[in-house]
């Protein structure tokens, strides 16, 4: 008979966490680096007493609110390319959904957290408890519910011994590579503290290394094909490419076809910024370089990209009458996107055997040159909107030159929503893989400080830069204290434009007035004036306001060697942004209205239509 062990479910849960492993570079590590966990009732008596006993083996960080400890996690897990991840609790009710926000982020961006929320009673015997939300037409249904739509995997746990399967289940999407996402596990509270009788080989330790599927042999072929025929022929690095660890191949892929490559929003620093080939950011928030070659490509390497309407400008960047586009990606769903050959294979896998089946074949030698030459044309303007000059309030960026000269292309950049991810994404010179850290796919206000401190988790003895707006500054601020608390230190640097300036940009762009955005166009009595710097500082951070890009850059190079975090405040123009490069974004503008300045956005938006790809 086989041994078996008494424990409650929520104990189960611990211990089984404790004994995933992986392996990183010939080292041996927990595959969990731990559980967020905010208590209350419906985990705090059950799963909390379960942290509680495995906290030496499992350790537990008390955020301080239950969606920016879960960005954490996201940003943990994203820094360490998916190898590991953490988890996050929370009790039942608004600290379950709060969330749910948290839950979309990593189901679009695929990255690997395991939400374990407290649920309601399964016995239902209390009902309706303290934050229970009731369905009059199914007893089965709480606000858990909500994250089923983005969660890759969901279960609710109504018997102990359903944490076996769910378990095993949880960790093969966790750890697939194609499949990777979200798992949420809800746990009725009173299932959390039932006893069951385990067996032993539930809590023997496992190793889960990343699986490499090599391609298929006629999907090979008609990718090579594909590209000897090219003339024109382009790449687009995405994220796969780093959550695969592919970049050394990437390069050497580079170097033998002299084909030049662009990088999308998660796939920028896939190749060093120096490498002559590398013409940087891809789309709306492209650089000219990029954008000229994609408009002319006949064929397209797309790898590991979802292709997003930011990487294809709306479907209306990739212009070539004759374009194919290969789809070298691990997710059958993205690998076939827009009548893409499909190239279904692991990013380094598939990118060595493309090499080696190319046997020495190269682009045309006018093509890469042209290149070359479109990249230091576009180094040339990067360098002029970047530069220092005496201006009350500097563009964006002019801080992201600030920043690149005193932290250099080997600090991890981090960033989220609003305008920076696009001046970041033409802008900043990433010089290792994992360098730019980019929340881009949920563009979630809020991710930035939370993401930061996960990222500084992952990678406690790199410089870890935080770019981000006073907008996202005011929704979700509260880790600081906890990067603090916890010794981790990180640099902040915030962009004062008094509002949603992204935003408004764009409102003025469709023909819309200014309304509601910046703060002096809000409905208001007395406009705020915040001390950001104050604020950061009792949190226990070191707060300052600086007056001038020369100042920025005197306390930045101060901010390393503090010993706790540093927010840097700086007041910016939230009107100016970098006109060079870009593309259209398909941003639907009304058909009828009022005002002359939307009719005419409306007939530019009818001709920049007529471009989309509807076919593709």
């Amino acid at each position: 008979m086989a041994k078996t062990i008494r424990l409650t479910m929520a104990q189960a849960l611990a211990r089984f966490m404790c004994a995933q492993m992986t392996e990183i570079d010939g080292r041996k590590l927990p595959i969990f680096g731990g559980v967020w966990a905010i208590f209350g009732h419906g985990n705090v008596a059950g799963f909390g007493e379960a942290l509680y006993s495995v906290k030496d083996r499992l350790p537990t960080f008390r955020g301080q609110n239950e969606q920016s400890m879960a960005h954490a996690a996201i940003g943990f897990a994203k820094a360490n390319f998916r190898r590991r991840f953490m988890a996050a609790t929370s009790s039942i009710g608004p600290g379950a959904v709060n969330m749910v926000t948290a839950a979309a982020l990593a189901h679009v961006n695929r990255l690997p957290v395991l939400f374990l929320p407290g649920d309601v009673f399964a016995c239902r015997i209390p009902d309706p408890v303290l934050q229970q939300a009731e369905d009059f037409g199914d007893g089965t249904v709480s606000v858990n519910d909500c994250f089923r739509p983005v969660s890759r995997y969901f279960d609710r746990i109504t018997r102990p011994e359903q944490i076996i399967p769910a378990l095993n289940r949880a960790m093969q999407v966790l750890t697939d590579p194609a499949e990777c996402g979200p798992v949420t596990l809800s746990l009725c509270q009173d299932v959390q503290a039932e006893a069951y009788d385990y067996p032993e080989s539930f809590f023997a330790e496992r190793l889960w290394i990343p699986r490499r599927p090599r391609p298929d042999r006629s999907e090979l072929a008609a990718a090579v094909s594909t590209l000897k025929a090219a003339r024109k022929p382009l790449i687009v690095a995405g994220g796969g490419v780093l959550y695969s660890q592919a970049s050394d191949e990437l390069a050497k892929f580079v170097e033998a076809t002299g084909i030049p490559v662009c990088e999308t929003q998660g796939g920028k620093s896939s190749l060093p910024d120096v490498n002559a080939l590398n013409m940087a950011a891809v789309g709306v928030t492209g650089t000219e370089a990029a954008n000229r070659l994609a408009a002319e490509a006949d064929v397209v390497l797309a790898i590991g990209t979802r292709l997003q309407d930011f990487t294809t400008g709306s479907w209306a960047l990739f212009q070539g009458k004759t374009k194919s586009i290969i789809g070298l990606n691990i997710q059958p769903f993205d690998a076939g996107k827009h009548r893409a050959l499909p190239l279904v294979a692991d990013a380094r896998e598939g990118l060595e055997e493309l090499r080696a089946a190319l046997n020495g074949w190269t682009d045309p030698t006018s093509w890469s040159e042209n290149a070359r030459k479109g990249k230091e044309a576009w180094q040339a303007e990067a360098a002029k909107v970047t530069a220092t000059t005496n201006v009350a309030y500097p563009s964006d960026a002019q801080v992201i030159g600030a920043v690149q000269r005193v932290m250099g292309s080997e600090a991890t950049v981090l960033h989220a929503a609003g305008g920076l991810p696009g001046e970041l994404h033409k802008l900043w010179q990433a010089g290792k893989p994992g360098s730019f850290h980019a929340e881009y796919g949920f563009s979630t206000m809020g991710y930035e400080i939370a993401g930061g401190l996960g990222a500084k988790m992952a990678k406690p003895n790199e410089e870890i830069v935080v770019m981000l707006g006073d907008g996202s500054y005011l929704m979700l601020n509260s880790e600081i204290a906890t990067s603090v608390m916890l010794g981790l230190r990180l640099t902040i640097v915030l962009l004062d434009n008094r509002g949603f300036g992204c935003i408004n940009r764009l409102q003025m762009a469709t023909g819309g007035a200014n309304f509601n955005n910046l703060l002096k166009d809000t409905r208001h009595e007395t406009l705020p004036d915040i001390d950001f710097a104050a604020h950061a500082a009792s949190m226990g951070a070191i707060g300052l306001k600086v007056a001038s890009i020369a100042e920025l850059e005197t306390q930045l190079a101060k901010a390393k060697a503090n010993d706790r975090t540093t927010v840097v405040v700086i007041e910016t123009d939230p009107l100016v942004s970098t006109q060079a490069g870009g593309h259209w974004w398909d941003v639907a503008v009304p058909q009828v209205s009022a005002r002359p300045e939307v009719e005419a956005a409306r007939k530019t938006y009818d001709q920049k239509r007529q471009m989309q790809n509807i076919g593709d």
